[in-house]
């Protein structure tokens, strides 16, 4: 990590940094400069986790990290060291019952609500909704829409996106 008074770092230097991405703990070098972003799609190979905007105002670029929604595209992969972060393509591991790996119960309710029409957007609302869960400040649908109101769906599935949140969080609450 580095520190305020810390030497200016060469433009061709590379860290080294741990994260545990999806349950797989991963010894990488990254610029300095280098998104979590840029480190999932370009790097590793996890291109479900989308670019947007890359300004942090659409949200497609959502990951969990440490169980936390953050915007990939805004977050330095250097800031993130040791941290464990969650993709799209890790969420089914968050719901596997019993070995089972079964998809995680947002996914089910986004299929089941169809809460995705073209679908670009819908990685980056499945990991939200898991943190706004993890954060547990939502308690009806207006909080969950103001909780999801960084997530942008240019197809206009937000009815459905919301059913599919209250319905996991009737069910765990049940």
């Amino acid at each position: 990590m580095l520190l305020e008074n810390s030497p200016p770092v060469r433009a061709d230097t590379a860290l080294d940094i741990t994260l545990t991405i999806n349950g797989q703990r991963r010894a990488l070098k990254v610029t300095p400069w280098t998104t979590l972003l840029d480190l999932l799609r370009e790097k590793l190979d996890l291109t479900g986790t989308k670019k947007g905007c890359d300004h942090g105002q659409c949200g497609a670029c959502t990951v969990l990290v440490n169980g936390t929604r953050v915007n990939a595209c805004l977050t330095l992969a250097v800031m993130k060291d040791g941290a464990e972060i969650t993709t799209v393509e890790g969420l089914a591991g968050l719901g596997d019952r019993g070995g089972s790996n079964a998809l995680h119960p947002i996914q089910e309710a986004f299929i089941e609500h169809d809460a995705f029409q073209c679908g670009y957007c819908t990685p980056g609302q499945l990991c939200s909704s898991v943190g706004l869960m993890n954060e547990g400040h939502a308690h009806s649908r207006e909080e969950i829409r103001e909780a999801m109101s960084g997530n942008l769906c240019r197809c206009g599935a937000y009815t459905n996106i919301v059913d599919a949140i209250e319905d996991v969080m009737q069910g765990a609450t049940r």
